[in-house]
């Protein structure tokens, strides 16, 4: 019990920070609400909900004193699965193309925040994954494998928003999922714009995360 309290004290400000973050969101979207008589952007706090779960992952497997490596094996599957969730929430920026004018300035802040919170929880559970495999691999193949989990993240972001699938997929629809992303892998060229955005997407986020990981040690 000591032991469980003593990790959520050390972790209060991280907590804190995301509880704020995500209620601000969630202010300014009523905020918007309000002026407009539109729930347009309420899928925004569904796709925050979705973004959380990897974080909460993560803080949960962090927690534990002892991690068995088929379990780690287990949740860092299932983790990696749903991990796209937390940084899709940039992609919703495209809807601003549909924005009613006189508020466009308000729907730029209310996404631009969903993001970074979606941002700030893929950062933080990245962290933290990294923190978990230290414990087992050395800090050159958990860098390594740290890059490779972000270019992953980008290219199930691109499987999410263009071709729209959600993580449930991989099990209530793994034959068109893994037919789609063989195709892609096999004949890359016939999929130049899967390819582009995931490597300029994940780019974004790995700058993201090297600066995130920048800022912490300075800090």
């Amino acid at each position: 019990m000591d032991y469980i309290k003593n990790f959520f004290l050390s972790r209060f400000k991280i907590f804190a920070l995301v509880s704020v973050s995500m209620l601000f969101s969630i202010v300014l979207l009523m905020i918007r609400m309000k002026l407009t008589h539109s729930f347009f952007y309420l899928f925004l706090v569904w796709n925050l909900f979705l973004a959380i779960i990897p974080f909460a992952m993560t803080t949960y497997l962090v927690s534990l004193p002892k991690l068995n490596k088929f379990v780690l094996a287990f949740w860092f599957s299932v983790w990696l699965l749903f991990l796209p969730n937390a940084p899709y929430i940039v992609t919703d920026l495209l809807h601003l193309k549909i924005s009613i004018t006189h508020v466009l300035w308000l729907d730029v802040l209310v996404i631009l925040n969903f993001a970074l919170s979606g941002l700030l929880l893929f950062y933080l559970s990245i962290n933290d994954m990294k923190t978990i495999l230290l414990t087992f691999l050395s800090k050159r193949k958990a860098n390594y494998i740290e890059t490779i989990i972000i270019f992953l993240s980008a290219f199930g972001i691109y499987l999410g928003r263009f071709l729209r699938y959600n993580s449930w997929e991989i099990l209530s629809n793994p034959q068109y999922l893994l037919a789609d992303i063989g195709n892609m892998v096999l004949t890359p060229f016939a999929y130049q714009d899967a390819w582009l955005f995931t490597i300029i997407f994940g780019t974004f986020l790995w700058i993201g995360n090297f600066t995130w990981n920048t800022l912490k040690f300075k800090a």
